[in-house]
């Protein structure tokens, strides 16, 4: 364990915030839940004084390298959305009703036919449209069918409310609801 808080000090970066963590972890009588390194979640020193009965082993200052305890906090709104993970959870138990409930994004996204298939736009359908070729564009504007594995992962974002049958006036997906001549 030594060995890897030293590593651990070396490391700059991204590492720095999980020190607190790794002391935590080399702590057997504490009982405080070890976070991701990558999420936004921190706990700073005040929080972990509060839930392990022993002191740490490492004073504060040496963990938190001159820098303020929630400096990671601050810089966190900074950080590129690409190194955030997205968040589009599925809520098994909602709080107020105790139901499942849908992910809003996948209804935005996709449109469910009652065969069960899902439909989407191509990715990039309206991004950087001034480099792309005109039969590039073309090709973006049309509608393609999710794989087997991606309508089953959408099938269970959402609730048996998108799954029902709608009838529609002049439907332009109507011949494609119901498989048929295969």
């Amino acid at each position: 364990m030594a060995a890897f808080l030293a590593a651990a000090r070396r490391l700059s970066g991204i590492l720095r915030p999980l020190n607190s963590l790794a002391t935590l972890a080399s702590n057997s009588s504490c009982s405080a839940p070890l976070v991701s390194g990558l999420s936004i979640r921190h706990i700073n020193h005040g929080q972990m004084a509060i839930t392990c009965p022993r002191k740490p082993l490492a004073s504060a200052n040496n963990l938190s390298y001159g820098q303020p305890a929630s400096l990671f906090n601050r810089i966190a709104p900074l950080l590129p959305s690409h190194l955030q993970p997205p968040a589009r959870t599925v809520t098994y138990f909602s709080w107020r009703s105790g139901k499942r409930k849908t992910v809003k994004a996948v209804v935005y996204r996709f449109l469910r036919l009652h065969c069960g298939l899902w439909l989407r736009r191509r990715a990039g359908y309206k991004k950087k449209l001034w480099k792309k070729s005109p039969q590039r564009k073309k090709r973006l504007r049309e509608h393609v069918f999710c794989n087997r594995t991606q309508s089953k992962l959408l099938d269970k974002m959402t609730t048996s409310f998108w799954k029902r049958r709608n009838w529609y006036v002049n439907d332009p997906y109507l011949k494609y609801h119901d498989r048929t001549n295969l």
